[in-house]
């Protein structure tokens, strides 16, 4: 008898359903197909698989394929230790993404993972989101790229703790459907032949509108993330009331720092700039500055640290014209 030697399919528990193109041919000229355990049983049942033996009989069968959801299976690893032919499924990069995430917080996965919550992960989603801020603002896009990245790590890492709760499970998919249901309802003009759209300003108060019939909101206050930075908090809530009507004559008037700021920057955004962004454009471009006169003095032989207001005066860059 002519030893045949044995093959591994691999498919992704992305996909879990999906078996490789490649293996087809392959799983019917088989004489024995077996299905590892952990195997979807509507691919188990469709591919007419028996359940996968021990690793030590697979290994000693001719030409045998094993369908598993993993080359870490002691049966795939095993097969493929002895020489076996490994087909993979081909997977999309995203797809692969949420596999790796998966797997990551899967029992027998890495510890720290798998001990995330919600609110441990918080922290992470506040400086990813920064991080990719300033990789916009520098406009590096190796940075932006890797920080998109790692923004992206955030929404699956949440994504696959929230699949785990007990009362209101939900997962990457239907985050996903969810986007895609609002993306669709949101431009009507493109995906349900509604009245079309002519410039970006009819755009964002067509959004606003049909968010606000959507929401069923009760108040321009619903939907506004009370949590953001202050100098973004008061341009939303100047832009909606702007767009509501709001007279200016009645936004905080009272004296003191604190109104004067949220008026100046609800003011702002209504014009339509982000007072958030114009504030931090000018908070960096002022730590250059410090940096370039710090730079100057000790140049000079002078500590910084022992500068007078005069001294600030003498090292502190000239603007450009």
């Amino acid at each position: 008898m002519t030893w045949r030697s044995a093959t591994v399919v691999l498919c992704s528990p992305a996909l879990p359903d999906s078996l490789p193109a490649a293996a087809l041919g392959v799983v019917r000229a088989a004489e024995n197909v077996y299905a590892a355990p952990g195997l979807p049983d509507s691919l188990r049942v469709a591919l007419d698989a028996k359940p996968a033996p021990h690793p030590d009989e697979l290994t000693r069968q001719s030409g045998v394929v094993l369908v598993a959801s993993g080359a870490h299976e002691p049966g795939a690893a095993a097969l493929i230790a002895a020489g076996a032919t490994v087909i993979e499924a081909s997977v999309p990069p995203l797809s692969r993404a949420v596999e790796v995430m998966d797997r990551l917080r899967s029992p027998g996965g890495c510890p720290w993972d798998g001990a995330q919550t919600h609110e441990s992960l918080r922290r992470y989603l506040i400086e990813e989101t920064y991080e990719l801020l300033e990789a916009l603002e520098q406009q590096d896009r190796p940075a932006m790229r890797e920080e998109l990245g790692d923004v992206l790590l955030q929404v699956l890492f949440h994504a696959r703790v929230a699949a785990e709760h007990d009362g209101d499970p939900f997962d990457v998919d239907d985050v996903a459907r969810n986007l895609v249901d609002k993306m669709v309802g949101r431009h009507p003009h493109l995906f349900a032949g509604a009245e079309q759209v002519d410039s970006p300003e009819h755009q964002a108060l067509r959004w606003e509108d049909l968010k606000q019939r959507e929401k069923q909101r009760e108040s321009l206050v619903d939907g506004v993330a009370l949590g953001q930075p202050a100098a973004a908090l008061a341009g939303k809530l100047g832009q909606r009331t702007g767009r509501a009507g709001v007279p200016f004559d009645l936004l905080p008037a009272e004296e003191g720092e604190g109104a004067r700021l949220f008026r100046i920057a609800a003011a702002a955004s209504r014009t339509g700039v982000d007072p958030e962004g114009a504030l931090r454009a000018v908070a960096k471009d002022f730590a250059e500055q410090l940096r370039a006169a710090e730079a100057a003095a000790r140049e000079a032989g002078r500590d910084p640290a022992e500068l007078d207001a005069d001294g600030w005066r003498e090292f502190w860059p000239t603007p450009h014209p």
